[in-house]
């Protein structure tokens, strides 16, 4: 394949992707962000619901997490807040539902070992996290990733 002047694309070094990330602060603020709100949800359900609630609040946890990040935005509304995105790490383009699902047992694996997993941005030079990894995915500034269309 190649452009319209016959000369094939180039592809980045292998191992690394193009294009700006979000950094570690963003991503941890959207995160409390989300943290509070499904916070307060599954304080509601566990209130009205007394023991049931406990059961369906690991459900509304993943159902936020999946439905926002599998969305064509890839933003949940504290990644809304930061002005960030989870978008697909070799075209730009959305995860999916799927990937979103796989990206969320992947952040219970990120924790288990002291957190590692999600401080493994910090040094990773593709700035992802095992999650990402997992998913294939990037966490970016959507200034540079603008979303087409906000779920809802």
């Amino acid at each position: 394949m190649s452009d319209a002047y016959g000369v094939p694309p180039q592809a980045p070094p292998a191992g690394q992707r193009t294009g700006p990330r979000a950094g570690f602060g963003e991503r941890l603020v959207a995160a409390i962000i989300d943290g509070v709100l499904v916070g307060v949800v599954n304080g509601v359900l566990f209130g009205l619901m007394r023991g049931a609630g406990y059961g369906l609040g690991g459900l509304v946890g993943l159902a936020y997490a999946i439905y926002f990040e599998g969305s064509p935005s890839g933003q949940t509304v504290g990644k809304k807040v930061m002005n960030i995105r989870i978008v697909d790490a070799d075209n730009g383009g959305p995860i999916g539902y799927g990937r979103a699902f796989v990206r969320y047992i992947g952040k219970i694996i990120s924790a288990i070992p002291c957190a590692l997993g999600y401080f493994w941005m910090l040094w990773d030079p593709n700035k992802q996290t095992w999650h990402d990894k997992m998913a294939s995915s990037v966490v970016v500034p959507t200034s540079a990733y603008p979303v087409a269309a906000w779920p809802g």
